[in-house]
């Protein structure tokens, strides 16, 4: 069985569309299963990616809360890429395009969103129907920070990949 959507088109395809934004190339991907999909969840997903820009601010803003816990997945992320020792410290310095005079903003703020994967079949309250992918100097790095957000744009997960 297949179900087709307006934005999508035919659900059970892989769907993937690169979108230009402030200096960005996202991809973003959607690949699921027409049997496990409802079409109010696949208007949820098309509407999340018209304000791509919107909910990756809103991410952004999250990231820089949590800065205070020394033990969050973002610390832990910065730690790594802001290491004067890493061997692509010239590349990250120069992807950092900022210069407040915190370092850690300076770079949560320069990340660039490199990836959205959407899951409308993961639709419950808690579920990661969302994952944004982002990296610092993503051409020279492999770390990446990957936030999970549900239907209600909550965050699910942040977890360091690297």
């Amino acid at each position: 069985m297949s179900i087709e959507h307006d934005y999508f088109g035919l659900v059970g395809d892989y769907w993937s569309e690169t979108f230009e934004y402030a200096d960005q190339r996202v991809e973003v991907v959607l690949d699921a299963d027409a049997d496990l999909v409802s079409l109010p969840s696949l208007d949820i997903a098309s509407s999340l990616v018209g304000e791509l820009e919107l909910v990756d601010d809103e991410l952004r803003q999250a990231f820089v809360s949590q800065l205070d816990s020394k033990s969050s997945p973002i610390v832990r992320y910065l730690d790594v890429v802001l290491d004067p020792e890493l061997e692509q410290a010239d590349d990250i310095d120069a992807a950092i395009g900022r210069d407040s005079g915190d370092r850690q903003v300076d770079a949560l703020r320069s990340l660039s969103l490199v990836r959205v994967d959407l899951r409308p079949d993961a639709d419950e309250p808690g579920d990661a129907f969302a994952e944004f992918e982002y990296a610092l100097a993503p051409d020279d790095t492999d770390e990446r920070l990957v936030a999970s957000i549900d239907l209600e744009r909550e965050i699910v997960d942040v977890r360091f990949e690297g």
